[in-house]
């Protein structure tokens, strides 16, 4: 990646803060992660091949659900177009108000290869510690697929995994692999 493509960042904290434009190209993009064998099934979506009706209703659901004082929304954008994004929260409960968790990491097909997933778990531990006042972060990775690798190389640390606890498609269980930051 260039210095002239390098992403921009937009947080979002609440649902007002979404544009139609964005929300379609964030709906888009997950559509496409998915298809592509990316590991963001998120409740309520079925198993690829998905369409833009299937992944919508998550969307909307996952937007509804913004509140500054829980968390953010990340996206990276290049030339304003939607690169990735991710989620990153905080549950409530005051036993682990202290850590978050970040889900729906992806990064669009077309900007694959380009730094986008490194950018925004860059931007995301900057935002968890300074804006959310965060100490740790976790997240799940889906085994299978290098993706504790690719975490590792950011400092992450793997403290556990569900052995066959994802079932991708009949005969196709993957570990489910818990990671974790200290901020």
């Amino acid at each position: 990646m260039t210095v002239s493509d390098s992403p921009e960042f937009l947080q979002i904290a609440r649902p007002h803060e979404i544009t139609p434009e964005l929300r379609g190209q964030l709906v888009d993009c997950w559509t496409a992660v998915i298809n592509a064998g990316g590991a963001v099934i998120a409740p309520g979506i079925p198993l690829p091949p998905v369409s833009v009706r299937d992944v919508g209703p998550a969307a909307e659901r996952l937007i509804d659900g913004l509140d500054p004082e829980r968390g953010r929304l990340l996206v990276a954008t290049i030339d304003g177009t939607l690169a990735g994004w991710l989620l990153v929260r905080r549950d409530p409960h005051p036993l682990i108000a202290h850590w978050g968790v970040v889900n729906h990491v992806q990064t669009h097909p077309r900007f694959r290869r380009q730094g986008i997933g490194t950018a925004l778990m860059t931007r995301v531990r900057e935002i968890a510690a300074e804006d959310l006042k965060l100490e740790q972060l976790q997240l799940s990775a889906r085994g299978g697929l290098g993706l504790e690798r690719f975490y590792r190389s950011l400092g992450w640390t793997e403290v556990g995994r569900w052995p066959g606890a994802l079932r991708v498609a009949p005969g196709d269980d993957r570990d489910d692999i818990l990671m974790c930051l200290s901020l």
